[in-house]
């Protein structure tokens, strides 16, 4: 058994909370995606801001305030929201098009399809809210499907950044590429794991912890969730691997079997529904090559509900105590 040992370009007060009982600062990875944005504005004057009448709740406030001629209100109408991105994209304009998951993709995803997808026009189509951690706003407002959603369309790259600055990283880059993308968003305020020196790149996976006896592999912000439970498994003397993939397509198949390669048991996990999210691309990754047996930890094939994130997550088991309980169970 080897102790964990986490991995270098984390914030300092990462290490400070693993080794005691400090509190990291928050902020909401739609925070960090308005910052970068107005950013990358800066640099390229070809940059378009889009939403459907929800400018305030994706962090476009700035952007407006800076760029009035280039932020667009289509109204409540998602598909009008995609028609729009792409007659700008065709005519040489960079559109981030953005609204609530359950909106854009859910509500207008036909369209994503044959207009941005089909039509491989470099739109980069932005879901905030996405997940369990909407919290209070219920089951109509908690994408839990949006990930299968998007995956399955030819071309479309999908990403899930873990904290903030992550997601500052994810637009700019995103921005650079001119691909068809998806960025995906939470509301809820979440630790601050890495910095503006932390490597970012589209594609590729971010090891977070080094252990040894069991692979947890995640997406998104689940990331700190997913390190209080290796804290938790460390005390009862397990060692744990965490790999955070910001980029759930293309995935990283090749940190998903070096972490699978030495590992008793693999775990997923994400604020997604287990079917046709992160999990399954990983198990599709591991069916290639089997390795380990894996445990899959999500929604299971339920719609959301109203709660506080926490709680929330508690009653789906995605909580840390309850993710670490599982996996000690699949190890003994």
């Amino acid at each position: 058994m080897t102790k964990p040992v986490l991995a270098k370009g984390l914030r300092r007060e990462v290490a400070a909370w693993w080794h005691g009982d400090v509190t990291l600062e928050r902020a909401a990875t739609r925070e960090g995606f308005g910052q970068g944005l107005l950013a990358a504005a800066k640099k390229n004057d070809r940059v378009i801001a889009l939403t459907a009448n929800l400018g305030g709740s994706t962090c476009l406030d700035g952007f407006r305030k800076q760029y009035p001629q280039r932020f667009i209100d289509v109204g409540v109408a998602e598909q009008s929201l995609v028609g729009v991105a792409v007659g700008l994209a065709s005519e040489g304009f960079l559109p981030v098009a953005t609204s609530f998951a359950v909106f854009s993709p859910g509500r207008n995803w036909d369209f994503i399809r044959v207009q941005v997808a089909m039509s491989k026009q470099p739109v980069i189509v932005v879901g905030s809210h996405a997940g369990l951690a909407t919290g209070p706003d219920g089951a109509t407002h908690q994408a839990l499907e949006d990930v299968s959603l998007m995956r399955g369309l030819p071309g479309m790259t999908v990403l899930s950044p873990l904290d903030a600055a992550e997601a500052a990283k994810a637009i700019a880059k995103s921005v650079a590429v001119k691909e068809p993308t998806y960025l995906r968003l939470v509301r809820a305020k979440t630790p601050l794991l890495t910095k503006k020196s932390t490597p970012y790149v589209i594609g590729r996976a971010l090891p977070l912890l080094k252990g040894t006896d069991v692979a947890i592999l995640t997406t998104g912000t689940m990331a700190f969730t997913a390190l209080e439970a290796a804290k938790l498994l460390w005390q009862k003397k397990w060692s744990a691997s965490v790999t955070h993939f910001g980029t759930i397509k293309p995935l990283d198949e090749r940190a998903v079997l070096a972490a699978a390669k030495n590992s008793k048991v693999v775990v997923t996990l994400e604020d997604h529904n287990i079917i046709g999210g992160f999990g399954s691309a990983v198990a599709e990754a591991l069916a290639k090559k089997p390795a380990a047996p894996l445990l899959r930890m999500g929604v299971r094939d339920l719609f959301g509900e109203s709660g506080t994130p926490g709680q929330l997550y508690k009653k789906h088991g995605l909580d840390a105590a309850t993710i670490a309980r599982r996996i000690t169970k699949q190890l003994s």
